[in-house]
């Protein structure tokens, strides 16, 4: 598990206690030589937060400019890309999906993450798009930070 997914599932899970929501967050246990749905499952009756999050890191810093479908996602060994993967979970599952991306920005500069619907992943993906370019995905909600954790509170694209 990266740092990335701990604080994300950390931050949902001390909101939950917080505020007497019942839900919990956490991440499935990653096997060797199986692929897993996505990195962080989030369940609640409350139907905002019953999600399912694909969370990608990329490095700005070092010059990383677009966060490609092919080198930063998966494809299974019969042939089953990430993304397809993904939705299909989501599909059956009856979750709300997104895609959260930490743009490392090197020492000195905090990280900065973001929130993509998944539909518009797979729009993108299913349209040829090689991906998402640093510059569109900075146009999306950020995910904002306080003290090394995510304020879930102030989250609006949870509810969108």
């Amino acid at each position: 598990m990266t740092e990335f997914e701990r604080h994300l599932v950390k931050s949902f899970n001390i909101y939950f206690e917080e505020n007497g929501i019942k839900g919990i967050a956490f991440r499935l246990k990653q096997h060797r030589f199986t692929h897993q749905f996505l990195d962080v499952i989030v369940d609640s009756l409350h139907p905002d937060y019953y999600l399912g999050i694909e969370c990608k890191s990329i490095a700005t810093d070092k010059g990383a400019k677009t966060l490609y479908f092919t080198q930063h996602f998966t494809t299974d060994k019969e042939g089953a890309h990430q993304v397809d993967r993904m939705s299909d979970y989501l599909r059956l599952s009856g979750r709300k999906g997104f895609l959260a991306v930490e743009l490392r920005q090197g020492a000195g500069t905090g990280r900065a993450a973001f929130a993509i619907p998944w539909k518009v992943v797979t729009d993108r993906f299913e349209s040829g798009e090689p991906g998402l370019k640093v510059d569109e995905i900075r146009e999306f909600p950020e995910i904002q930070r306080s003290r090394g954790l995510y304020r879930i509170e102030t989250q609006k694209w949870i509810n969108e």
